[in-house]
């Protein structure tokens, strides 16, 4: 079976069980929220949070320079890096947490991180809401490259599952795997341009980061909504095609390691 056909016979079988998909991002997106004061509120108070603190250390300490008010910069730069580490840290444990339903009929076993994911998209469009409120604020005026934004949204979803699926594999074998990543995570978004740009660095450790995918993705969101214009061409193309190469490959060793996780549980 070619790649193309094994990658259209997931995608079927996604198709097929697209309501229980539906149906476990719906459950987890009600108890993630169950029995809390603030609800979907917190989708946007930790990105609020780290602008408030970052702000502080950035603009009166550091006086690091934006293109745009710094405020707006971070919490951008916060909003899209929550969703990948948010979307990353429940995927990890999502078959773990699982257990009683992956030993039982089979289903597609993807629905868990892929759910995920999708319950952090719901977090993202919420707090888009006080991103837009932010730019009127600020007088950041809409322009045609906003066209460009679900391309960059879908790229950085694509690489985003990938490793989702990846992530929820690898801590179903190595249980320790849920600890290296919070330090993994921590540490790699200090390397991405989440709270400084990238120009701000030089020499070879800017040109480094420059290179880190997640670094070209929240740079092309910045470009598309807050600067006006595309993000350049050649990295991003660059970008995407890393993405897809990380959902094709981390997709594919979930499916065809998946006949072996009830085992492992």
């Amino acid at each position: 079976m070619t790649l193309l056909a094994q990658f259209k016979e997931m995608f079927s079988e996604q198709v097929e069980y697209r309501e229980l998909l539906y149906q476990m991002t719906l459950r987890d997106l009600l108890l993630r929220y169950k029995q809390t004061v603030m609800g979907f509120g917190w989708a946007v108070f930790m990105p609020l949070v780290n602008t408030a603190v970052f702000s502080v250390i950035f603009t009166r300490v550091a006086k690091i320079e934006t293109p745009v008010p710094y405020p707006l910069f971070a919490f951008c730069g916060f909003l899209f890096w929550n969703f990948f580490a948010s979307s990353l840290r429940f995927s990890v444990l999502s078959l773990t947490s699982n257990s009683n339903l992956v030993t039982k009929v089979y289903f597609p076993r993807e629905i868990f991180p892929f759910s995920a994911v999708l319950v952090c998209l719901v977090d993202l469009a919420v707090g888009s809401v006080v991103l837009v409120g932010m730019m009127v604020y600020y007088g950041v005026a809409v322009t045609p490259a906003l066209l460009f934004l679900p391309v960059v949204l879908a790229v950085l979803l694509a690489f985003t599952a990938g490793l989702a699926l990846l992530l929820a594999m690898s801590n179903l074998y190595y249980r320790d795997i849920k600890y290296l990543f919070e330090v993994a995570i921590t540490v790699w978004m200090f390397a991405t341009s989440v709270v400084y740009p990238v120009e701000s660095v030089g020499g070879n450790l800017g040109q480094l980061l420059a290179m880190n995918p997640m670094t070209q993705l929240i740079e092309a969101c910045r470009s598309v909504l807050l600067y006006g214009r595309l993000p350049p061409a050649g990295p991003f193309a660059v970008t995407a095609v890393l993405s897809l190469f990380v959902l094709f490959a981390g997709w594919q060793s979930f499916h065809r390691a998946e006949f072996t996780f009830a085992e492992n549980i």
